[in-house]
């Protein structure tokens, strides 16, 4: 298991470098190891990027519950983190890379596509807390979470982050703020 999460996270960081253009032989190479030796972990790059995707996912999960079982911060300060929370080994990661994942890797896309697409307790309590405490205005859920699902989709489906020089990072607390500010000035 110990070497699994070594490969992990040392893709993790030449992908952060190249992109998907990384090869077994960077991971061989970073870890000091055979590629042989890779390939007894995962079979296939593929194999690789799909745990990959999962490995991202529980890591954001992790994170989300800790900011959950945080009984300092009000709703909307767990809401606001919720929607944006990116454990910190991943803070330097290059997400935008990911817009080549649809046409490259389908099948890693549409994993990843679900990933965004499950997983949203969390939020739903947080609104319907913040509702209930009269902080958050009365909002159809399905649609504040279909709003966040399409967004994310399309920071992974087109360039526009790479192409405006905006980090995933950035454009992520944009969302966020737009989403539980509006854009009109009060």
């Amino acid at each position: 298991m110990e070497l699994k999460i070594q490969i992990l996270e040392v893709t993790l960081k030449i992908f952060n470098r190249k992109g998907l253009k990384f090869t077994m032989d960077d991971i061989a190479h970073e870890l000091g190891i055979s590629k042989k030796t890779i390939y007894t972990v995962f079979r296939t790059k593929e194999q690789l990027f799909l745990t990959m995707v999962d490995y991202i996912f529980d890591g954001i999960k992790e994170s989300q519950q800790l900011v959950m079982d945080d009984d300092e911060l009000t709703v909307l300060d767990k809401l606001r983190k919720i929607l944006t929370v990116m454990p910190e080994t991943y803070s330097e990661i290059d997400f935008r890379q990911l817009y080549q994942l649809r046409e490259k890797y389908p099948k890693i896309y549409k994993k990843v596509e679900k990933r965004l697409e499950t997983g949203w307790e969390n939020t739903i309590t947080l609104l319907e807390h913040g509702m209930e405490q009269g902080v958050i205005r009365k909002v159809n859920i399905p649609i504040v979470k279909m709003m966040m699902e399409t967004t994310l989709e399309q920071f992974f489906q087109r360039d526009v982050l790479v192409a405006n020089n905006i980090s995933y990072k950035d454009a992520l607390n944009e969302v966020v703020d737009i989403l539980m500010q509006g854009i009109v000035i009060k």
